[in-house]
């Protein structure tokens, strides 16, 4: 789903009822790197009228190291927006622990090659206790993916992890029956990623485009 459709989706939740609930929407390298990007962004929230707390961008690793100083300053310029933002597939790209810290980033996601044995793999255990432990240090949400067994989610859940998506609780559904999902099983939205519309952000300033499909 592209990203101005998701905020119009959002929207059109909100005007059937369905109370406020945060969107991801993910970036690919060439929308990072396009320089009309946050124009984009602000174009897509203006049409919509979605509240930016509401929406959260996801990206990689990879997309953030291959120029530092750009991706401080473009994400910088989206989080003072208001919009939240993720490190999607953490753990498989090549930043350091001393450059995450210098980026504003709200949530990392743990990649799912590290939830998949997670029950019995140790090595796998270590690595997402590591990335729990640094991503609590540094005031971030961590979120788990691919979790597909209540052993995953028990691990996880052990271990203080704040959130999780996976099999285990839906597979990917069209907007209507997503919406039927949240109407009859609100124990499922996230609380960290659900600021009430009317709330400011609890961190000030701290698809090419987002009209275009994310691949």
């Amino acid at each position: 789903m592209s990203g101005s459709v998701a905020c119009a989706q959002n929207m059109a939740w909100q005007r059937r009822g369905l109370r406020p609930v945060s969107m991801a929407v993910n970036l690919s390298p060439r929308q990072f790197a396009d320089d009309h990007l946050l124009q984009d962004i602000d174009e897509a929230l203006a049409a919509s009228g979605l509240s930016p707390e509401l929406l959260q961008l996801e990206i990689t690793e990879s997309m953030v190291m291959r120029n530092v100083s750009r991706a401080i300053k473009v994400l910088d310029a989206i989080q003072s927006r208001g919009i939240r933002l993720a490190i999607d597939d953490f753990g498989t790209g090549y930043s350091s622990m001393s450059l995450m810290k210098q980026f504003p980033i709200d949530t990392i996601k743990i990649d799912r090659s590290f939830v998949r044995d997670l029950q019995e793999d140790s090595e796998d255990q270590a690595i997402a206790q590591a990335i729990i432990s640094m991503g609590k240090a540094l005031g971030m949400t961590i979120i788990a993916e691919g979790v597909e067994t209540t052993e995953q989610e028990t691990f996880l859940r052990d271990h203080s992890c704040d959130e999780m998506q996976g099999f285990l609780f839906s597979k990917a559904v069209p907007p209507q029956q997503l919406a039927d999902l949240l109407r009859s099983a609100p124990r499922l939205v996230s609380p960290p990623l659900q600021p009430a519309a009317c709330a400011a952000p609890e961190k000030p300033a701290r698809r090419s485009r987002l009209k275009k499909s994310v691949p």
